[in-house]
């Protein structure tokens, strides 16, 4: 009888820490079930404004034209890193976010060899992903939270919207004139890739929207949200010591202190902590420890060497 008392009260103290624990964690956390884009559960179907529209004047169909058309530039003016590992590796982890997301489109992910830390998503899904941030990267959950926000511009269809914004402003200001020609105001010189800034460099508020929207899709596909904002304090760590790295690094994506706060914010009230996270990998080490030998010497003819996709053996979450 004394036992089974004890073991009762044993029980009892163990269920009531284990409440205490998870109501002391999620206490801040609510969950929200309106279909908007505060409801993690609608993932996938939200409305997250690609509908056409006054602020939307191209159709899904339109924006992978317009993105096959400028990838097309972008890979010739490029080198881009062949290796099977390493393709089949960021491909895979970048479909896994895109499953975990709003976006309508297919995902076609490429790496370029480019010591830039830095990735960029093209209307329609053109992705490509610059070696340089792999190097950067301490583990897998950072690659990975840089590559959902840049997920998150082209599933809320961000290029299309700003290229809108850009030929109303046209309008209003020149109304008698008829406006036509040119798809940007700017253009993005990086590895001497001509594309309209309108498809880089985004509104602040679009680039708020990408964080907000790219920390739910990193939660959702298993990994720590603060990893993503722990990868921008470790830049910000960066340019301290080396001045200008920072505005080189992400140039098109500049990472401010209200971002930042906004991002702990979202993490704080919206994402309920998790006893687990996808931390890192054994194949994103074997990736990172790969590619300095890869980078400037594959090429084009490098790249049905070897249809054969390696099977590596996961390390445990930590």
């Amino acid at each position: 009888m004394i036992r089974r008392a004890v073991s009762l009260v044993t029980a009892l103290v163990f269920v009531f820490s284990t409440y205490t624990f998870a109501a002391s964690n999620d206490s801040s956390v609510k969950a929200y079930h309106d279909g908007s884009l505060r409801d993690i559960a609608a993932i996938g179907n939200r409305n997250v404004g690609c509908g056409e529209g006054v602020g939307n004047w191209y159709s899904i169909e339109k924006q992978v034209q317009m993105g096959k058309q400028f990838a097309a530039q972008v890979e010739s003016s490029v080198k881009l890193i062949n290796d099977p590992t390493v393709t089949e590796y960021v491909n895979r982890i970048g479909q896994n976010l895109v499953r975990n997301s709003d976006a309508k489109v297919p995902f076609t992910i490429k790496v370029i060899d480019s010591d830039e830390v830095n990735a960029f998503a093209l209307p329609g899904g053109f992705f490509y992903v610059n070696s340089g941030l792999v190097l950067a990267a301490d583990n897998e959950s950072e690659l990975a939270g840089v590559m959902a926000h840049e997920i998150a511009h082209v599933a809320a269809c961000h290029a299309a919207r700003e290229q809108t914004r850009g030929q109303l402003a046209n309008l209003a200001s020149i109304p008698l004139i008829f406006v036509g020609g040119g798809l940007g105001y700017g253009v993005y010189s990086a590895a001497s890739v001509a594309l309209p800034m309108t498809f880089l460099r985004f509104s602040r508020g679009f680039e708020s929207e990408a964080d907000y929207l790219g920390l739910q899709y990193l939660y959702k596909s298993g990994y720590d949200p603060q990893s993503f904002i722990a990868f921008f304090e470790k830049l910000k760590a960066q340019e301290k010591k080396k001045p200008g790295f920072l505005s080189k690094a992400f140039s098109t994506h500049p990472q401010t202190p209200d971002r930042i706060e906004k991002s702990q914010a979202e993490i704080a009230h919206l994402l309920p902590p998790r006893p687990e996270y996808v931390e890192d990998t054994s194949e994103f080490e074997d990736v990172k420890a790969r590619l300095p030998t890869l980078r400037r010497t594959n090429g084009p003819d490098d790249q049905k060497k070897d249809d054969g996709r390696p099977t590596l053996k996961k390390r445990g979450d930590s």
